[in-house]
């Protein structure tokens, strides 16, 4: 984003280096205010899917959603908290399976709302949900990834960073824990707060960098949360998928080098075939690979 008061540099120093430009959005002011022009206040209980993804929502709301969904499917659907964030908000999951719990099954794991400002996201994963819960035993192919899969749907991650955008700062990515600034920056990137290769490329050890990885790793709560969730269940755990916006990427690991992990032909080509059906589905156009070679 650049403001009209640095419009003109920006521009003159993209043309002295041969960068060509393309204006995405003219005015992100105005699209914040149409996008929050919906009634907050509406009541979402008995409400059908359609209307409930037609506007953005609020914490509380997107709870009441999930909640909803275990009242209406109670043999196939449950909620439960995982933990609490740094200001104190549940991190909310909601499981399906069908089938007797004494079964082992293998772990499906989708999250969204990382970064608070990608509120598509956290409608996705709900989405995806909704979709499952709905059509289990009308649709062939969705009974057969309910009886095989248990899946675990988490789509607020960031609960503090997801509200703080709608209240204060709609452009808020990072968690609301304090830091170690002396100027007051507050908030850990929770998606370079993980301890595999922690503080190793494309973070920073800024406290007001928007990639802030914090003093240590997993010193969010809400990141430790999930790492303590999926290791208690980490030979079941067969995919982790989690959403981001904006782009239209389908990426694999790694991020914190160029090289591949051993096991990547497999994961490209499990990537590829998301990436046709996306297209033949809904016309959208993907990319995929791995994070360093696409971003």
């Amino acid at each position: 984003m650049v403001s009209t008061e640095r419009y003109l540099v920006v521009e003159e120093l993209l043309s002295n280096n041969s960068i060509q430009k393309e204006v995405m959005i003219e005015n992100v002011a105005k699209a914040i205010e149409v996008e929050q022009g919906f009634d907050e206040n509406d009541e979402l209980v008995g409400r059908s899917p359609p209307t409930f993804f037609s506007s953005y929502h609020r914490l509380d709301e997107i709870h009441k959603y999930m909640k909803s969904l275990e009242s209406k499917y109670p043999k196939l659907a449950s909620t439960f908290s995982i933990g609490k964030s740094f200001e104190g908000q549940d991190l909310l999951v909601l499981k399906i399976r069908s089938g007797k719990e004494t079964k082992k099954k293998p772990i499906i794991w989708i999250d969204g709302g990382t970064h608070g400002r990608e509120w598509i996201t956290s409608a996705s994963a709900l989405y995806i949900a909704t979709k499952l819960l709905n059509e289990y035993d009308l649709d062939a192919n969705i009974t057969k990834l309910i009886d095989f899969y248990e899946w675990y749907i988490h789509p607020v991650v960031n609960p503090d960073g997801y509200e703080y955008s709608h209240t204060t700062d709609r452009m808020w990515r990072k968690t609301r824990s304090w830091t170690v600034s002396l100027i007051g920056c507050r908030g850990v990137d929770p998606n370079r707060n993980w301890s595999f290769k922690w503080n190793y490329g494309g973070s920073s050890i800024s406290p007001c960098s928007h990639v802030y990885s914090g003093l240590i790793p997993f010193s969010e709560p809400e990141i430790k949360a999930i790492a303590n969730f999926i290791f208690d269940r980490k030979n079941r755990v067969k995919l982790f998928l989690t959403l981001h916006s904006y782009s239209q990427m389908w990426l694999t690991p790694w991020g914190w080098t160029h090289e591949f992990p051993s096991d990547y032909e497999d994961q490209h080509k499990m990537a590829n075939v998301a990436v046709r059906a996306l297209r033949s589905l809904y016309g959208s156009i993907f990319e995929s690979g791995s994070t360093t070679e696409l971003l």
